[in-house]
């Protein structure tokens, strides 16, 4: 009764169109939720995502829950997710898609979830890695451990948003380093990061996870630009 009374007084507004959240709407109205762009990348192993890294390095699988373009809900949410303050977003998505990966089609479980790194720079900028939080969502459903003290980024670097594929990897190079190898060896491990673009900065964290001795790395990620 008293939260009634609180989101009587102060309602909830979908992040997309602003309309009044009813009791059971979480940061979207159900009508802008289920016009997210969904890719259904899960359900296909050679689709776009996976095709990023053909010939870079070996993924066993790669997928995106969304289709990223500017302006739409997806940049919407994300952009929230990582500079409005609202690490749930995130572990909201973690769980949306731990449900679709539980229904895939293909034939493998993973060992363990990694989220990709921030440099303590950024996280102390922001306050929190809004990858930990879409990897906790993940890990939950998927009942699997997820670890966000096994890989490091030693490497500032400035922002990726405008650079090109070559210029992102020469950026990007030897950036991450992995601190804890026990927890990954031998192990299938699921990569998560929020948006992939050219694919550079997963590429340059999965090198060190299988140089480490990970057995497999996955790649999913909330959005793929497109």
């Amino acid at each position: 009764m008293l939260r009634d009374f609180v989101n009587l007084l102060f309602p909830n507004y979908c992040l997309s169109c602003q309309e009044v959240l009813i009791k059971s709407e979480q940061w979207l109205c159900t009508n802008c939720f289920f016009e997210l762009p969904q890719t259904n990348y899960h359900l296909a192993l050679d689709n776009p995502v996976a095709q990023k890294f053909y010939g870079r390095v070996p993924i066993t699988y790669a997928m995106a829950l969304y289709k990223f373009r500017s302006g739409n809900r997806v940049q919407q949410l994300i952009h929230h997710l990582k500079y409005g303050n609202k690490p749930a977003i995130g572990e909201l998505l973690g769980e949306i898609y731990a449900s679709y990966l539980l229904q895939k089609t293909w034939d493998s479980n993973f060992d363990c979830i990694v989220p990709v790194p921030l440099h303590p720079h950024r996280v102390r900028e922001r306050g929190y890695n809004q990858s930990d939080y879409f990897a906790k969502g993940i890990a939950a459903l998927l009942e699997i451990p997820w670890y966000n003290n096994c890989l490091q980024r030693i490497k500032h670097t400035s922002t990726q948003t405008q650079k090109g594929k070559e210029e992102r990897l020469y950026n990007l190079r030897d950036a991450f380093y992995v601190v804890n190898t026990s927890l990954i060896q031998g192990k299938h491990v699921l990569l998560v990061d929020d948006i992939i673009t050219t694919g550079a900065t997963l590429e340059a964290c999965a090198l060190p996870l299988l140089a480490a001795g990970a057995k497999e790395v996955s790649i999913a990620a909330i959005g793929v630009v497109e």
